[in-house]
């Protein structure tokens, strides 16, 4: 019982002060647990609005996922259509979601974010999805941003890694979610996150890797545009196609992870890799480019929008000429001291069919064709032939190969002998400088150099003795556009490499129209020239470019001491112009015009002719022809 005596004992003992303190602390520790922790998470809950408030703060202008980017890239499409060039960056048009193949939008989702149709714009385990594998790794091999966060900073932010950054990314990954239903979001995403090489959504790029609309794209060519997200600039195929495709097997096994795709139909797709669309003309075409961009303010301004330019070029007749003038820098170049030449192709109406500005674009990016002027020689006779024609000559006029002095300048013939009486025909042919400055003399200086500017010479010309020798300077391209006119019935032609410009949208900006100056050769003396510069190529100077089984006709140039070598000439279908020289303006190792240049032109029209029918010069309409000559009859009384 001495237990419970204890206990009555302890029962009627008064209760101490701490013992009382501590009955009565605890509900009040309770309570302030309580009340602080609610303080805490109030003033948390603030400080957390204050932050978000502060990273919202600046958040940029969501305005421009409406107006999308300000953007100048050009597209250039060749002659037939095919694309032949870029500059700038190219936003392809906007497609829509059911536009686009399955397994192209299976694809981003199985590589890029196997949760987006679940998740809230973020994907908690998503990041700690790729936080283990990045721990597993030892080094980042995955990331935890879904793509709406990715179409976020690709629109809205700057690629700068910082934790305002990251924050403001989420931001407006929750106000694209609330703005926009998932399938909104991946067709903006598509249509506007980079693919590399230029070029900014899934249209654009189809068409840059492949020449083709997304709706085309096969399985293998859907999973390369899938991996390219990735690193868009490392694993775009234009850089280097096996990793490219190395990346394509690795979305192609994502696919077949994610459920949408059988393990046969992957590997089907990997025996079959994507292949990049081949591009003729990688550097050469520049040339021709840089000529284009250069022109086009003049037809439309500076507009706000992508292009797409359609030009005049030629891709066959492009890769031509870039394959006949690297030929022949391998074969003379060096042991003739050639280190550069240009190439010109021209249509009847004056369309810029192909052009060599150069010999290596890499190297040099100065236009030889079309900035480089140069001292024609001889190939400058036609005109002053023309002019005389048009003054009552004929081919059989006969005139007197004999020395002659002007002052301090004596012209030389380049055989060192002088040939006696000689037709004019046979002047041109075996281009004998006596008696040009004698033909030049007696049409006049001046008529010369009007009948040169009136065919398509722009660069000024001097009324010397030695305009008839091809003294001054021209550009390749207006020397060859100058002779245009004999190979299409005497009209004249203004050299073109546009037909057509229109934004990406479809609105035309520029189309050609009209064909050139009008009608500037009469009948008679077209006639005659063209049988002038027939013999030349047959049996003169520029025999080395005759065409069996063509009509054809050209001059030969070369300018004092071999600086410069020229071959112009010309058939029905292409007047094609020719140079070579240095830089410099140093001699060539005795390269004629009739040399390197006519053998480079003779090559090239050989296979450049091949699909086209031979067919005879065309006549000078004969109203607008007669009208002409009366004219220049007039003209010729004053010289």
């Amino acid at each position: 019982m001495p237990d419970k005596r204890k206990k009555s004992a302890r029962k009627g003992r008064p209760e101490t002060v701490t013992a009382k303190r501590r009955r009565r602390s605890s509900p009040g520790l309770l309570r302030r647990l309580s009340y602080w922790s609610a303080v805490l998470v109030l003033w948390g809950g603030i400080a957390v609005a204050l932050l978000l408030a502060w990273y919202a703060y600046d958040l940029p202008d969501t305005d421009a996922l409406g107006r999308g980017r300000a953007s100048t890239g050009i597209t250039f499409l060749g002659a037939n259509g095919e694309t032949i060039g870029t500059r700038g960056d190219i936003v392809g048009v906007s497609v829509r979601l059911h536009e686009m193949p399955d397994y192209l939008v299976d694809a981003v989702i199985a590589t890029e974010d196997r949760r987006f149709y679940s998740h809230f714009g973020l994907d908690p385990l998503g990041v700690l999805r790729a936080a283990w594998a990045n721990l597993r790794a030892g080094r980042i091999v995955q990331g935890g941003s879904t793509i709406t966060q990715q179409l976020a900073k690709n629109i809205f932010l700057t690629p700068e890694r910082s934790i305002r950054r990251k924050a403001q990314e989420m931001l407006l990954a929750l106000w694209l979610e609330q703005k926009y239903s998932k399938d909104g979001i991946l067709t903006l995403y598509l249509n506007r996150v980079y693919f590399g090489s230029g070029t900014y959504g899934v249209s654009a790029a189809a068409q840059k890797y492949f020449g083709k609309p997304v709706s085309a794209l096969d399985l293998s060519e859907a999973a390369m545009l899938a991996g390219l997200l990735k690193a868009p600039s490392r694993y775009a195929p234009t850089r280097d196609l096996a990793l490219a495709r190395a990346r394509a097997e690795q979305v192609l096994a994502n696919m077949v992870d994610a459920g949408f795709l059988t393990g046969s139909g992957a590997r089907a797709a990997v025996s079959r890799p994507a292949t990049v669309r081949a591009r003729g003309g990688a550097y050469g075409v520049q040339y021709y480019l840089d000529w284009v961009v250069e022109s086009l303010p003049d037809y439309i301004g500076r507009p706000d929008a992508d292009l797409i330019v359609e030009t005049t070029l030629d891709p066959r007749l492009q890769s031509l000429a870039e394959e006949k003038m690297a030929a022949a820098f391998a074969r003379a170049g060096d042991k003739a001291r050639v280190g550069q030449g240009a190439m010109l192709v021209l249509a009847p109406d004056g369309a810029v069919r192909a052009m060599v500005g150069g010999r290596s674009y890499a190297q040099s990016q100065f236009n030889r064709a079309t900035q480089a002027r140069r001292q024609p020689g001889s190939a400058f006779k036609p005109f002053v032939y023309l002019t005389a024609l048009e003054r009552g000559m004929t081919p059989d006029t006969v005139m007197r190969d004999s020395p002659l002095i002007f002052g301090d300048w004596q012209p030389r013939n380049f055989s060192g002998k002088f040939a006696g009486e000689v037709s004019l025909e046979v002047a041109l042919r075996d281009s004998i400088n006596t008696v040009a400055v004698k033909v030049s003399e007696k049409a006049g200086r001046r008529q010369v150099i009007d009948t040169a500017h009136r065919l398509g010479i722009l660069s000024e010309l001097q009324p010397t003795p030695a305009i008839a020798l091809g003294a001054s300077e021209v550009a390749l391209l207006e020397l060859t556009a100058a002779y245009v006119p004999f190979a299409n019935g005497g009209r004249a032609v203004l050299p073109h490499g546009i037909r057509k410009v229109r934004t990406t949208a479809g609105r035309v900006l520029y189309h050609r129209r009209g064909a050139g100056g009008g009608q500037v050769i009469a009948r008679r003396p077209l006639a005659s020239i063209n049988r002038m510069l027939m013999t030349s190529l047959q049996s003169g100077t520029g025999k080395a470019a005759r065409l069996p089984g063509r009509v054809a006709a050209g001059k030969t140039g070369t300018s004092q001491d071999f600086r410069d070598a020229w071959f112009v000439g010309y058939t029905p279908q292409l007047v094609t112009g020719v140079w070579f020289g240095n830089d410099d303006g140093s001699p060539m190792r005795r390269v004629t015009g009739g040399g390197l240049p006519a053998v480079t032109w003779q090559r090239f029209m050989s296979d450049a002719l091949v699909p086209m029918p031979s067919t005879s010069f065309p006549k000078a309409r004969r109203e607008e022809g007669d009208l002409i000559s009366r004219i220049f009859r007039a003209l010729g009384d004053d010289t």
